[in-house]
């Protein structure tokens, strides 16, 4: 028997002619691409909200510089003398790390924690450059005002910079 015409015949693929008979993919490299491209904004992502995002609320509302403004709760005797020591007195809060400046010192560094914070009442535990850690308690007083409570009863009022 004879084969009928018009048939079709299967071609024979050799390994030889296959790769180059189709061709490369457009999609192989767009896929590569766009998941290198990915992976690289995802790693810039996440680093920029390490740096950025980080940290507690109230390490963010503390975030600049505080000035002495007034005492609260000192003893009339000491209320002039205070008032000034307080005046001269500013906080500066960047990040974790915290300055103080006191009168007649050198300002003294350290770095902090939010050990607690409840309705704006606020303890940061102060780690200074001697590893030695302090806790001090202050109060957020809206966006303006912050008491540094220096113990018990007396404070000292703190205004932010404009």
């Amino acid at each position: 028997m004879e084969p009928e015409t018009g048939a079709l015949e299967t071609p024979v693929i050799s390994p030889q002619t296959f790769g180059r008979d189709v061709g490369a993919s457009p999609t192989i490299p767009y896929v590569t691409r766009t998941t290198k491209t990915y992976a690289i904004l995802m790693a810039v992502s996440t680093a920029s909200l390490a740096v950025i995002g980080c940290g507690h609320p109230i390490q963010r509302a503390l975030e600049g510089r505080w000035f002495g403004e007034s005492v609260e709760n000192f003893e009339p005797s000491d209320l002039a003398a205070a008032t000034g020591w307080a005046r001269g007195t500013s906080l500066e809060f960047s990040g974790s790390s915290l300055t103080v400046a006191i009168p007649a010192e050198d300002p003294r560094k350290g770095r902090y924690n939010v050990d607690s914070a409840h309705d704006g009442d606020v303890v940061l535990a102060i780690r200074d450059t001697k590893g030695s850690v302090t806790r001090t308690r202050f109060t957020l007083d809206g966006d303006h005002f912050l008491k540094w409570h220096v113990d018990d009863r007396r404070s000292v009022v703190m205004r932010r910079e404009q």
